[in-house]
Order: C-alpha cells, then sequence, then structure tokens
C-alpha cells in the first residue's frame, strides 16, 4: 500500500491524500487550498494527479478545505463514487454551490482587471453547473455501518464530532499482495469533548495505519465555559458603547454553535433580550436548515435544552434574524443601533462580512469577533495581528474598531484532546502521519506521540511525499 500526501500537510489546507492499494486509487477529501490569491488559483486549477485514473473518493467532511475541490475533479474526469454520511451529503450541496458562486465573481472581478492591463482572461476552477453535477457522484451511508466499496475493502464512518455529518474514515483492507490485513484510520477533523449541539468524537481503538490532524496539536483551548462568559462580556460592553459586534464565522458549524450559545445567554438574561442578532449568510441559512434537519446527530445537552425550555428551534429566538436577500444585508449598514452581525466567511476573505468589514471597522464603538483559526495572508489574520491599516474591496481602512478573538468556540480537538483520542489505541499503530496542521503544531504533536504514548513511527509528511507501508 502506497500513500501520497497532496495536501494539508504542513498546513490546514487543501486536505487531499491518495491512498493505492489493491490496483486501486482511493482519494481521501478533495479540498480547496486556501492561501494567497494566485497560489491558490495555481494548485486548485491543476491538480496533482490524473483525475481519470481515481477510482474512489472518501469525503470525511463537507467544510470547503476537505471537499471543495470536488467539482473540479470530477469536471477533470473522475468517473468514481463519493462516499460520505448523509448530513455531509446534504451540506456538500450547499457548500459546494456557494464555493462555485463565489469562484465565478472572484474571476469576474479579476478579469476586469486582467483587461485593463491587457492580459488575457481566466476560467473559474468550477462553475455551479460543475458543482450541481458533482453532486450525483454522492454515495451517502450512516456511521457504524461497515460497508463494502471494493472487493476486499470495506469502509466505516465514525462520527468525528466536529461539525453536523463529519467522520472518522476506517477502511479495512484484504491487501492482495501481502495477503495481510490492513485497517487504516483517517481521523477527518476531530472535533471537541463536550460541545454543544454534537456528539463526542467516537474512540478508536484498532488502527495499523493512523492518518490524524494536528490543527491545535501544539494549544490547549480556553475552557468552554469561559469562552461563554467572555462571549457575553464582549456583548455586554459593545452594547454599552453603542457599538455592533461583527463576527466573520464560518457558515457551517461554528456560526450554529454560536446562534446556540446566544440563545442560551438570551435564555438566561445574560445578555439584553432586546439585542438583535443576524446571521447575514445564505450559505448559513441554508446550512442552519440542514441542521434542522438531522436531530438524530445532537447530543445530550441539545435535547436537555429543547425539553426544558419547550423549543422547537435550537437556532432561533425572539430577536434572531436570518437574512436572505442583498437588499436586507445592505439594509443592515444602514442600521445605527447595537447589534451582532455574524456573516461568512469564517476569514474575512470573500462573502457578505467584506462589506460589513467595510462599513465598521473604523468605528472605535464597534467589535470585530473573531472565533476561529484564520489563515495566513487573509484578512482576518491581518484582524487578528491588528495591522493598523488593513485592505477590503482594494480601498484601505483604519483598524479603529476594537478587535477580540475566543479560541474557546473552535471546533478542532487541541493538543490534550487530540492525545485523549489517540491514547485509545489499544496497540499503536504501525505508522502514523500527521496532517492538517501548521508545520510548529504538526512537528509538535509527533513528538507528543512519541514520548508520551511511544508511537513508533511517526511522520509529518512534506507535501506530494510518498510512503509504502
Amino acid at each position: 500500500m502506497k500513500i501520497t500526501f497532496h495536501g494539508a500537510v504542513r498546513t490546514v489546507t487543501g486536505s487531499q491524500h491518495l491512498v493505492e492499494v489493491n490496483g486501486l486509487k482511493i482519494l481521501l477529501d478533495c479540498g480547496l487550498y486556501q492561501g494567497s490569491r494566485k497560489e491558490t488559483y495555481e494548485r486548485n486549477q491543476h491538480l496533482p494527479f490524473n483525475a481519470a485514473e481515481i477510482d474512489l473518493l472518501v469525503l470525511s467532511h463537507a467544510h470547503i478545505d476537505h471537499c471543495g475541490n470536488i467539482p473540479n475533479l470530477v469536471k477533470s474526469g473522475f468517473r468514481g463514487s463519493i462516499f460520505c454520511t448523509y448530513a455531509t451529503r446534504d451540506l456538500a450541496a450547499v457548500m459546494l454551490n456557494d464555493s462555485a458562486r463565489i469562484q465565478e465573481s472572484d474571476i469576474q472581478y479579476l478579469n476586469k482587471k486582467r483587461e485593463k492591463q491587457g492580459q488575457p482572461p481566466l476560467a473559474p476552477i468550477y462553475t455551479v453547473p460543475d458543482a450541481t453535477r458533482s453532486l450525483n457522484s454522492f454515495v451517502g451511508i450512516g456511521y457504524e455501518r461497515p460497508f463494502p466499496i471494493a472487493p476486499g475493502i470495506t469502509l466505516t464512518f465514525h462520527d468525528a464530532g466536529h461539525i453536523l455529518g463529519s467522520a472518522i474514515v476506517a477502511l479495512d483492507i484484504e491487501e492482495e499482495d501481502s495477503r495481510r490485513d490492513i485497517r487504516l484510520v483517517f481521523s477527518g477533523d476531530l472535533g471537541r469533548f463536550d460541545r454543544p449541539i454534537l456528539r463526542d468524537p467516537t474512540f478508536i481503538t484498532e488502527a495499523d495505519v493512523l492518518l490524524v490532524e494536528s490543527t491545535y496539536g501544539n494549544r490547549l483551548h480556553e475552557a468552554q465555559e469561559d469562552a461563554s462568559h467572555k462571549l457575553e462580556s464582549i456583548i455586554r460592553e459593545t452594547y454599552k458603547r453603542g457599538g455592533k459586534v461583527i463576527v466573520p464565522s464560518f457558515a457551517v458549524g461554528r456560526t450554529q454553535e454560536l446562534v446556540y450559545r446566544l440563545h442560551q445567554l438570551v435564555e438566561n438574561g445574560r445578555i439584553p433580550a432586546n439585542l438583535p442578532v443576524y446571521v447575514d449568510s445564505p450559505m448559513a441559512v441554508d446550512a442552519t436548515g440542514i441542521y434542522r434537519l438531522h436531530p438524530e446527530a445532537y447530543d445530550e445537552e441539545m435535547s436537555q435544552f429543547l425539553s426544558e425550555n419547550g423549543h422547537k428551534d435550537p437556532f432561533g429566538f425572539d430577536m434572531m434574524r436570518y437574512t436572505r436577500s442583498t437588499a436586507e444585508s445592505k439594509e443592515l449598514n444602514t442600521r445605527s443601533e447595537p447589534a451582532v452581525i455574524i456573516s461568512a466567511s469564517g476569514m474575512a476573505e470573500a462573502g457578505r462580512i467584506l462589506h460589513h468589514l467595510k462599513n465598521n471597522i473604523e468605528d472605535p464603538r464597534n467589535t470585530i469577533l473573531i472565533v476561529g483559526w484564520q489563515a495566513p495572508d487573509t484578512l482576518g489574520r491581518r484582524l487578528v495581528e491588528r495591522q493598523p491599516r488593513v485592505r477590503v474591496f482594494g480601498e484601505e481602512y483604519e483598524l479603529k474598531a476594537q478587535v477580540e478573538k475566543i479560541n474557546g468556540f473552535s471546533a478542532h480537538a487541541d493538543r490534550d484532546e487530540l492525545l485523549a483520542w489517540t491514547g485509545h489505541f489499544r496497540v499503536r499503530p504501525s505508522h502514523t502521519y500527521i496532517v492538517h496542521g501548521e508545520e510548529e503544531a504538526s512537528l509538535a504533536f509527533a513528538n507528543s506521540l512519541r514520548q508520551q504514548q511511544h508511537f513508533p513511527d511517526v511522520q509529518v509528511p512534506e507535501l506530494g511525499q510518498s510512503f509504502v507501508v
């Protein structure tokens, strides 16, 4: 068996891992790389393998850095099945079409500039029709339901607790050449324990080969209770100043958790009941609808909250508003009263959040609240770094608004939570590969596995590096 790492190694974006076994090529995830505009376009446009030669794709979850290049894969000749959970398929339908619309819009804007410079136009990586067409390849499988995906290869999804539908991938392989049985486990993105809404990540006890994420492999999160208190404090202080809280948030996962926590704070009288809360993202509106369709994924805390308060909708309350139309979005920027505005994208690189930042960034009464990891070379990272001047839509603005950051809402396990998960392997995997983390985090987590849990062979792959196991 050969494994080649084509993305999300020594970085957190563009998850793509190619497994070659029994004459088959099985791709684990097919995500978009996110970074500087030029590098992003080049890397995503040109797949590092022949798409027509890929036999199967196994998708861990619906975040764009894991599923976002699937339409390009299909457009480039892939004709196999894409295996995922049912909720992942539902979310991917929303995510991929939204991604295609953003790409079409970005290329249109870029081509206007290229035309003025006498340069030839560029084509989007894929279009909305490409995204829609790719959905025909999806095959849904339930958690804990072993499913044969090829002769001698059985796939089982286990709950990863990261976002709705997220899965730990287990491939049980009868390798033909060596006549041995191999269990390959890919963690996908591991969620946190005791988070609201979703169940905890499933502990896996057996693996011969392990691919494990390391986003927070060298850091600890603040306690979740502290995160809720900090959210309350930020909102109350901004409200007293007469300002708005502007939150760049991922439309899937983070937005739903924020709304749920705000719902709890309102119910407990911790924030003003008359404070308007807006989710201004068509994709977040659609994604929240999908969350409502999958109550079977809810954990005990969510079920108890619903039963105790008699609420039919955990993602809606009196002052909660979901805005879909452009006119509704623009109208938010004419309002002067305090409000909370949650909008995509989570790294402030595209979407309606840019308009809200442009209109609110120079008012010291306002707060920009960062609730997730920000990739290098993104506007979100520049805001976290509190750079005095930042560019939005090509124009420069002074950063006068307050900038606050809460790590406790992360949907990724931190170092100790990752170690708690890996510590459940009864026998340490023979081969372990650290993926989905910045280089410093991945190297640190590799050392933790070696020193604290005595994993025998731990590698931090380079981009494009292959291993035979």
